[in-house]
């Protein structure tokens, strides 16, 4: 690839620093995938830009004028401090005529709310987990159709937040509890959803219209305390002490049968195409004991620091890290030269 101007967006305080010398290591976790973008880009001989993003769009509008980028490369989870708002920094980018990596917005419109996304999965027959949505200043009233225990979750916050064992609930009067812990703490609708017994697994998918699906991953719980459920909570996804003591490792699933293994694949790119997804996105499994992968939810651009699943799976896949950016970054490029609209 020729050398480009890259701007990165992100978050203000997840600008990385030149080194990591001096940093601890739970430190180092707030910014890496940051800084494995950054120094990646730069040691491959590209200009590369880092540009931390607040509440307002001018610095991103000067940005783009003073530097005049090839492309964006864009890490904003969230704007204004609203993880649905990140559709509107694509759509930003469209309108400046930036190309940018990643999904575009209607894509991110489509996969941001749990509650739709698992709707139009369910309506092409892709298996799903029971739900029920309870919004903000609503009675918590489980439907009868929806059997305990359920697993109660942000409708539209990513990561973990707010997610712990108490996130499993087993009666109605623990149920009104957890739903009232998103309501008054993560402060968004809340989701509650048949809680599957089985393995956590991820489907990485690369691509705008011509699709490479990545080897099922696995999150795999080790040494959790006896009674623990192995479920992602915010401990298991970010705190390092944690991992270390309880074992907590993601790495190829293993003992899938062939037809099981390629079924999920392909079930993870039948949820890309229906979520109108591009660029690239995780697409999050649970299979039960019974062998039925349901589909949890889809996260475009996912965390894609070098120890994370997408890149580990790409890297298991024959994909190394510096391809696997320089792969996104043309996908993004060539978005915009085929003049694909946000739709």
């Amino acid at each position: 690839m020729k050398r480009l101007r890259i701007l990165v967006l992100m978050r203000a305080d997840f600008v990385p620093p030149d080194s990591t010398s001096g940093y601890t290591a739970q430190q180092i976790h707030e910014f890496k995938t940051e800084y494995d973008i950054v120094s990646t880009l730069r040691a491959a001989g590209h200009e590369v830009h880092p540009l931390g993003v607040k509440d307002e769009f001018k610095p991103v509008r000067d940005g783009i004028e003073n530097f005049k980028p090839h492309v964006a490369f864009t890490l904003l989870e969230k704007y204004h401090g609203e993880l649905i708002f990140d559709q509107n920094v694509a759509s930003y980018l469209e309108l400046m005529e930036v190309p940018y990596t990643g999904c575009n917005p209607r894509g991110l419109l489509l996969a941001r709310g749990k509650d739709l996304s698992k709707t139009l999965a369910h309506y092409r027959r892709i298996p799903v987990p029971a739900f029920a949505v309870f919004p903000m200043r609503r009675k918590v009233k489980r439907p009868a159709s929806l059997a305990l225990p359920l697993f109660v979750k942000s409708l539209t916050e990513d990561g973990s937040r707010g997610i712990s064992q108490a996130s499993v609930v087993h009666t109605d009067e623990k149920l009104a509890e957890r739903v009232a812990f998103i309501h008054e703490q993560i402060g968004t609708a809340a989701i509650a959803e048949q809680y599957i017994e089985g393995r956590e697994l991820y489907v990485g998918v690369l691509g705008n219209t011509r699709l490479r699906v990545l080897p099922v991953w696995e999150l795999k719980f080790g040494n959790i305390a006896p009674g623990a459920l192995p479920i992602a909570t915010e401990k298991v996804k970010h705190d390092l002490k944690y991992q270390k003591r309880a074992g907590i490792l993601d790495g190829p699933a293993e003992d899938l049968a062939p037809e099981l293994h390629s079924r999920i694949q392909r079930l993870a790119k039948r949820v890309y195409q229906v979520l109108e997804l591009d660029g690239y996105a995780r697409i999050d499994f649970r299979l039960s004991a019974d062998g039925i992968p349901y589909f949890l939810e889809a996260n475009p651009n996912p965390e894609i620091a070098k120890s994370e699943e997408f890149a580990t799976a790409a890297q298991h896949d024959g994909l190394a890290y510096p391809d696997l950016l320089h792969r996104i970054l043309a996908l993004g490029m060539n978005r915009a030269a085929a003049g694909v609209s946000a739709g």
